[in-house]
């Protein structure tokens, strides 16, 4: 869609070499932006990787050439997190294979550095090596019978910020085996980078305190991309991916020096779990006070989907044959609001989307400038920066806050209130729709009591007979509701999660068909669906679905 802030293809490119990953971004005293990131001419993890810097005076319209922090012709040095002192200083943070050790992919190993820049990133000091103790996950990793030295081997995901006006900290994964296994969360901490000009006199802390990092034996292998949000005091919260099918998150009361057992994230302390695949799923705190979070909203495990063929079956039956989307796209967002020491977050919106089923978005950065709302991201070859709709932002932290809905008036096509039916089904003039191709959408707003459930009873027939087009609600044979529409070539359906309806109950019941997305959402008394039991509570269907007047 030409004019959906959503659409990434509608977002402001980033330059890169080819490969491009972590575009994140710090503002300077002047206004402008540097974006850090780690590039490089081949794919991700081959030879000639690096890290570099860009700057845009336009507010990300335009960007300088790229200027290296480290060359393509050294060793590989990657996921470089930038962070600016209140004196202006940019830090930038990264790993670099500095024994030149290689074990295959040279980028998760070697030394945690750092280089600066006094002059809004145009230049950058000598590399500096931060001092990583040595703990467990260190000592039984491998190396030392694979190449015979003890090579550390990490990489983070986490932009540093400050806490409390007080010190900077920032989260990263440790992997006790290679490749990418047996990962576990520490965290930086230094209480004099935001004065002491001196490099050398910084003061480093690596926490928790002893051997163990921020880990859950019970999660498995794949416990990575650890990344912070402070809740106020000394109080902080981790958030990190699993292969689960949800993100992980653990509390310090003490500033990192000790951390919960970490537990799967939930929308309130009690409530429904987050679901995520094996994707970075970041956590912001705003300037307001408020939070935001970045998922993706179904529970596969691994980097693709892996559904079994039931489950590939139920998700993909509005594409194309053969078609099979990634777990990364779209990206849904949440706000969330601090009580009593947690965060309770609101339902969920769309984000991003690409209107390829096939691409993907991750390892995104938020921006916050005069007041406005940026966020950047990357499919791995095109970093973009995206300006976000601040409305939707306030309308999901208003959500939490308030807790008070109202209805929305504005776009209504068609109302037949509950005492117009007091007298059985009624006929009334269907709605015009717009054309679903073309960006259009639509949305079916339903209260029910159903004081029994039949299989296949119509709620609501908007189908024409004759040419096939229309849409349709009605009760299935898994007890739930489904709405299904088509334009008379290509059809799709969706129905809402099992188990929410019962019978001589009020239901709220809300479809909502995005046609600049191409996704179908429900939402069961005031709950986004999230599929349940299934993987999905959403689906995709085909662009080429139309006109269903």
């Amino acid at each position: 869609m030409a004019g959906d802030w959503r659409n990434i293809n509608n977002g402001l490119e980033i330059p890169s070499e080819r490969y491009a990953d972590q575009p994140y971004i710090v503002i300077t005293p002047e206004g402008d932006w540097i974006c850090t990131l780690t590039t490089g001419r081949g794919a991700e993890g081959e030879p000639g990787q690096h890290v570099v810097a860009t700057i845009s005076k336009d507010k990300g319209r335009s960007w300088s050439e790229l200027i290296e922090i480290e060359p393509a012709d050294g060793p590989s040095a990657s996921w470089i997190v930038p962070y600016i002192t209140p004196y202006g200083r940019i830090y930038g943070f990264y790993t670099y294979n500095g024994d030149n050790v290689h074990l295959g992919r040279d980028d998760t190993h070697g030394w945690y550095c750092f280089r600066y820049s006094d002059d809004g990133g145009r230049t950058w000091s000598r590399r500096y090596r931060l001092p990583m103790r040595v703990t467990a996950c260190d000592r039984n990793n491998g190396t030392k019978e694979s190449v015979g030295r003890l090579v550390q081997m990490f990489w983070g995901i986490d932009k540093p910020s400050t806490v409390d006006g007080r010190y900077l900290c920032w989260a990263f994964t440790k992997l006790g085996r290679y490749f990418l296994q047996e990962g576990e969360g520490w965290v930086w901490r230094c209480d004099n980078i935001l004065t002491e000009r001196d490099p050398d006199k910084l003061r480093w802390q690596l926490l928790p305190d002893g051997e163990r990092g921020i880990r859950n034996d019970g999660f498995g292998s794949v416990q990575e991309e650890h990344n912070l949000a402070w809740l106020g005091g000394d109080n902080l919260i981790c958030i990190y991916r699993t292969t689960q099918g949800w993100p992980a998150c653990s509390y310090s009361r003490d500033g990192g020096h000790t951390w919960s057992k970490p537990e799967p994230l939930r929308y309130t302390p009690a409530g429904r779990i987050f679901k995520q695949p094996r994707a970075c799923p970041k956590i912001w705190r705003c300037e307001n006070g408020r939070f935001l979070f970045w998922f993706h909203h179904n529970s596969t495990k691994g980097f693709a989907y892996g559904l079994t063929d039931e489950q590939a079956g139920i998700f993909t039956r509005n594409l194309p044959e053969g078609t099979t989307p990634s777990s990364r796209n779209p990206v849904f967002i949440v706000g969330g609001v601090l009580k009593d020491g947690y965060i309770h977050w609101s339902q969920p919106e769309i984000l991003l989307y690409d209107p390829d089923f096939q691409s993907r978005m991750s390892y995104p950065d938020l921006i916050e400038d005069e007041g406005e709302y940026y966020v950047t991201e990357t499919n791995k070859l095109i970093a973009r920066v995206h300006h976000v709709d601040r409305q939707l932002l306030e309308g999901m932290w208003s959500q939490v806050e308030s807790n008070e809905g109202e209805m929305i008036r504005d776009g209504l096509a068609l109302e037949v209130r509950r005492g117009d039916l007091d007298r059985g089904p009624q006929v009334v003039k269907a709605p015009e729709i717009p054309d679903l191709s073309k960006d259009g959408g639509f949305a079916v707003e339903i209260w029910l009591k159903a004081d029994s459930l039949v299989p296949g009873e119509v709620l609501l027939d908007g189908e024409n007979r004759e040419n096939g087009r229309g849409f349709k609600v009605i009760l299935t044979e898994n007890r739930t509701i489904e709405l299904s529409f088509s334009d008379g070539r290509y059809s799709a359906a969706w129905d809402i999660d099992r188990g929410l309806i019962e019978p001589g109950k009020d239901h709220h019941i809300l479809f909502i068909v995005d046609g600049a997305a191409d996704i179908i959402t429900a939402v069961v008394d005031g709950v986004l669906c999230d599929g349940g039991d299934r993987h999905f509570g959403w689906s995709f269907f085909r662009h080429e679905l139309g006109d269903i007047n």
